[in-house]
């Protein structure tokens, strides 16, 4: 049966480096594109899909993030204050899985930003998560398509959606797009302290149990000041 979470886990701790010098002073999570912070965007769709609740996680200026959600009900957030501590995307869910609870839950990067096509991908993410078959279903953005990217892709997919993780010096088609749904059973065994969630990623491939889902949209990589005005400019065209 499909899933519907209820809960999500939105990593904001991070430091932003390639977003200086607009990041010097602000969080990237609040960094504004089309006139709403990143970390809005991402809350605004969750609360969209009937989320109750995101756990935030904080580190970097940590104090303007929880001064900004501080009075959002929908969904009402709840702060996983890492500011002692580098726990890295996997460490940080690790401490936030009490939070969490025992269901599937959407995990998002507060980075990420995407225009949804016919249907909200969140709501389709729900649908296609079999977690008979799944521990992880990721949202995988075309690299042709997407606004900002100039990579050479994260992984192939096969017709089933199965994921295969890209080789070194391969080009493949498709790019993690910051958005999943996660089962908390990933994490059983899962090493204390800092580490990269790819290591989660990497462990559900090896058991053919990691699948994607292709973006319906648009999505857009923000990762630098000059990137901001490319996103800004797809969002205008599709309300246009």
């Amino acid at each position: 049966m499909p899933v519907k979470p209820d809960k999500a886990m939105v990593l904001a701790a991070g430091l932003g480096l390639r977003m200086r010098p607009l990041t010097d002073r602000l969080p990237k999570p609040l960094v504004s594109v089309g006139g709403r912070p990143l970390l809005d965007h991402v809350l605004d769709k969750l609360g969209d899909a009937g989320v109750s609740e995101a756990v935030v996680n904080v580190h970097y200026l940590p104090d303007q993030i929880i001064e900004h959600v501080r009075t959002r009900k929908r969904p009402r957030v709840i702060i996983s204050d890492e500011r002692d501590q580098v726990l890295g995307t996997g460490g940080g869910v690790v401490k936030a899985l009490p939070l969490l609870g025992d269901a599937p839950f959407y995990h998002l990067n507060a980075d990420t930003l995407w225009i949804d096509g016919v249907r909200p991908n969140l709501a389709r993410l729900a649908e296609a998560f079999d977690p008979s078959r799944m521990d992880i279903l990721l949202l995988m953005a075309p690299t042709a398509g997407s606004t900002g990217y100039e990579g050479n892709g994260d992984y192939t997919m096969l017709p089933d959606g199965a994921l295969r993780r890209r080789k070194e010096h391969q080009v493949v088609p498709f790019v993690y797009a910051g958005v999943a749904i996660i089962s908390p059973a990933v994490f059983a065994g899962a090493p204390n302290g800092e580490f990269s969630l790819t290591k989660m990623f990497d462990a559900a491939n090896e058991q053919e149990r990691l699948f994607g889902l292709r973006l319906d949209g648009t999505w857009m990589h923000v990762g630098t000041p000059e990137a901001i005005g490319a996103a800004e400019e797809a969002f205008l065209e599709s309300v246009a």
